[in-house]
């Protein structure tokens, strides 16, 4: 028998009111606003982090407030940069390579609803994980779209409205967010 997470993990439809679904959610609330009362420098910082979040190397900056809906389907790079204010919903994983930079407001969506009215109205849900390599920078309110995938050195312009996989080394900025420049050849 499949659970509701097990479910919600595959990308499959679930049920998001399952009891062990809203336990999760309600932990990564408390861990959630625990950190988000504390300011640079609080000797807990660290350790919160590293209970709410799946995978969080030591050199990984979150400026609070941040929030996600679970938490532990968030897996960070070494050097991870994350300015103020910024949602991560990790229905599926939501992986993050090192030394990328995420500016503030900037939303990662893995959350998605049913297209058609009556699976809508039924209240069930799915996702699709997001994948950010390594080296990327993401300008401040840009929204990272279920299931996209961005390569790694790729930089995501300001308000950019991410639906699809960005190539390695590629600027992408709009809405929808399309290639201002091809990646740049290494000499």
């Amino acid at each position: 028998m499949t659970s509701e997470k097990q479910k919600m993990m595959a990308g499959e439809l679930y049920d998001p009111g399952d009891a062990d679904l809203v336990a999760a959610r309600k932990r990564a609330q408390r861990l959630m606003s625990e950190y988000n009362a504390t300011i640079y420098g609080d000797a807990e910082r660290p350790a919160l982090l590293r209970q709410l979040l799946g995978t969080c190397p030591e050199a990984v900056a979150i400026r609070a407030p941040f929030y996600v809906d679970y938490g532990d389907n968030i897996h960070l790079g070494e050097g991870v940069f994350f300015n103020y204010g910024c949602v991560c919903l990790d229905v599926c994983p939501i992986r993050i390579g090192a030394k990328t930079q995420i500016g503030p407001y900037v939303q990662i969506l893995t959350a998605d609803h049913p297209r058609d009215g009556a699976t809508r109205d039924a209240g069930l849900e799915f996702g699709r994980p997001i994948t950010i390599g390594a080296n990327v920078w993401i300008g401040g309110a840009a929204l990272l779209m279920p299931g996209v995938t961005i390569g790694d050195d790729a930089v995501i312009g300001a308000g950019a409205v991410v639906t699809r996989d960005v190539p390695p080394g590629v600027t992408v900025a709009g809405n929808p967010a399309r290639p201002l420049r091809p990646a740049k050849s290494v000499t």
